[in-house]
């Protein structure tokens, strides 16, 4: 799925709760319900996993991003290698000042996947994961894998990509919400075959995720979380900015 042209995706979490539910039930058959550690040993099987399904879709992006422009094949190994190490020598640094500045997995800093996978392990160790849930997430799968095909068929531009569905199922509405206007941005600029909307978007999610480590930083080395200002009016103001992101978005999309 990663390696598709034009509609490039790595499900890393579905790969991921995936690997945690099976290595759950694995590890219950071996070391039993009262184990102290299954949940905790599945949780860290799937972080391995987790690792190497995001760098091999990443790589997989970069070497074939290199091969249409042109670059050397070796060097672009070379170059992963050291985009990797770079990566694991300074991410769990970052993480550190994350969790210590927002609290990972808390209402000011929601970790939908991170809970999910919680949720699996233990629940399956706990005897509580609800089997009937998880079943009625499966025919609902299968449904919209039908449906889409179907859609296929018929040759329409609606369509269900069962990956799509299930993050917008479970990701919180203050994250699916602005996924929802940006794939109603795409859908009425794509025919413009405009690279600005896209790179536009990217140096947002980018640039969002820069600022939150920076606001963090001065959290984490004074241990102060209220030294950032805070301006007090109507929360409606908020709007007024994402409108008008949304506009310049949809005018620098078309833009010739």
């Amino acid at each position: 799925m990663a390696g598709i042209v034009g509609s490039s995706n790595n499900p890393v979490s579905g790969v991921t709760i995936a690997t945690i539910l099976f290595t759950s039930l694995l590890l219950l058959y071996i070391l039993g319900s009262n184990s102290a550690t299954g949940a905790a040993s599945a949780i860290l099987i799937g972080a391995v996993v987790c690792c190497a399904a995001a760098i091999g879709g990443d790589n997989l992006q970069d070497l074939k991003t290199g091969h249409i422009v042109g670059a050397t094949p070796w060097k672009q190994q070379v170059m992963q290698i050291i985009g990797t190490l770079s990566a694991a020598l300074v991410l769990g640094l970052v993480l550190d000042i994350l969790h210590s500045a927002y609290t990972i997995g808390s209402p000011n800093f929601p970790a939908p996947q991170a809970t999910l996978m919680k949720s699996v392990a233990e629940g399956v160790f706990d005897g509580k994961l609800p089997w009937g849930m998880v079943k009625l997430g499966a025919i609902i799968g299968i449904i919209i894998i039908i449906l889409d095909i179907i859609q296929e068929k018929r040759g329409s531009t609606f369509r269900l990509p069962v990956l799509a569905v299930a993050v917008g199922i479970y990701l919180p509405i203050e994250l699916s919400t602005p996924i929802f206007f940006g794939g109603i941005l795409a859908h009425y600029t794509q025919k413009s075959k405009n690279n600005k909307g896209l790179l536009f978007a990217s140096g947002l999610i980018t640039g969002e995720a820069l600022m939150g480590i920076l606001v963090a930083l001065p959290i984490f080395l004074t241990s102060n979380k209220d030294w950032w200002i805070n301006l007090n009016g109507p929360s409606w103001l908020g709007t007024i900015p994402f409108i008008l992101i949304i506009v310049y978005f949809y005018k620098l999309a078309l833009r010739k």
